[in-house]
């Protein structure tokens, strides 16, 4: 298994990074908050899960050890694979799916894309014993956004239209959330994420 991969980032997509690692490009496959932390030509270190398929090996990242160990357990549950594992975690930290599964919050996870009322219902069953209680710790889910051309605006609405959204649900979500960003004095990227992701499932 690849624990992490460290180096300089060499380039960044909508749902990926690739970071240089002994002069091999990785292509790691990363939830939108996570991409939101990375700048190219800037060192990077995520935590990574590989996942092995008959035509295919896919790298995951994240911000954290937790993360990876929650994306693994995550996956313990029937119907979800990567992809939904990691949306999950788009949308929620860890400890907040901890709380949300013990408080038996459906709603909470139905506003992940992909995850309806049933859906729902069957995970706070299924994963009520595997992912532990709530550390009490607010997860570190990104390092300190590091100046660059990009403002918070034009990072969300990526992160979001990458998610699935079009881009003018995109452009609402932004709008949505911009009382709770003027709010910080450094708008949290993954914060911001979790609330416009909401208001997509307050809508539907």
């Amino acid at each position: 298994m690849i624990a992490f991969v460290s180096g300089p980032v060499a380039a960044l997509g909508p749902a990926s990074a690739v970071i240089e690692v002994g002069g091999v490009g990785m292509l790691v496959q990363c939830a939108p908050a996570v991409l939101a932390t990375l700048r190219v030509g800037e060192p990077a270190r995520l935590a990574t899960f590989l996942v092995v398929r008959e035509d295919s090996l896919t790298l995951y990242g994240f911000a954290d050890d937790d993360e990876r160990q929650t994306f693994e357990l995550l996956q313990t549950a029937s119907g979800i694979g990567p992809k939904v594992a990691q949306a999950m975690l788009a949308v929620h930290s860890p400890d907040a799916l901890r709380i949300a599964i013990q408080r038996g919050d459906a709603k909470a996870l139905t506003a992940v894309p992909g995850i309806g009322p049933k859906g729902a219902q069957k995970l706070l069953i299924e994963l009520k014993d595997r992912l532990g209680a709530p550390t009490g710790v607010a997860a570190p889910r990104q390092r300190a956004l590091a100046a660059g051309p990009a403002p918070w605006t034009e990072q969300l609405h990526a992160a979001l239209v990458g998610l699935g959204f079009a881009p003018r649900e995109a452009e609402d979500a932004v709008v949505a959330v911009t009382p709770e960003a003027e709010a910080q004095d450094k708008p949290d990227i993954s914060a911001l994420l979790r609330s416009a992701l909401r208001t997509r499932n307050r809508t539907r």
